[in-house]
């Protein structure tokens, strides 16, 4: 199997079958982020304790790239510092950026060695429309976080 045939299954997976898609009742972060040019709309609510997401949420409508990027983000950032997620966040940015500004120290030699199931959503910087489908749910992330910040 061709990797461009694996990313596509990761990513038709995660979409099918979305992880951390829920209503957290007890969330006390919170942000909603869409995007007006294609309709993509995705909310993020953390609980974050002891400086660490305990639990995510992570819901919404629009394409295949915007919803598989929010649960794989959802994955990725579970249990992680909010130290860590930004590191994660600018890294995954990074990957999506056109230019390579942001470079995050992909190995083409080991697929998902660096960020994992994250690394399918690389395919998407082809389509450079799309690059904001993937980067939505990241961009709601950080937005979450820094309200949470704000207030803490």
């Amino acid at each position: 199997m061709a990797l461009e045939d694996l990313y596509r299954e990761v990513i038709l997976d995660h979409y099918r079958n979305p992880r951390n898609r829920q209503v957290l009742g007890r969330a006390n972060a919170a942000a909603d982020g869409n995007n007006p040019l294609c309709g993509d709309e995705v909310r993020v609510e953390l609980l974050i304790e002891g400086g660490e997401v305990t639990a995510i949420g992570v819901t919404g409508h629009g394409c295949s790239i915007s919803q598989a990027s929010g649960s794989m983000m959802g994955d990725a950032v579970k249990g992680r510092s909010i130290e860590t997620i930004r590191t994660l966040t600018d890294r995954f940015k990074g990957m999506m950026s056109i230019d390579g500004a942001g470079e995050p120290g992909l190995d083409p030699s080991r697929p998902g060695a660096v960020l994992g199931d994250l690394e399918a959503l690389q395919g998407v910087r082809k389509f450079p429309v799309r690059i904001k489908c993937a980067n939505l749910p990241w961009t709601t992330l950080e937005e979450a976080i820094n309200n949470f910040v704000a207030s803490h």
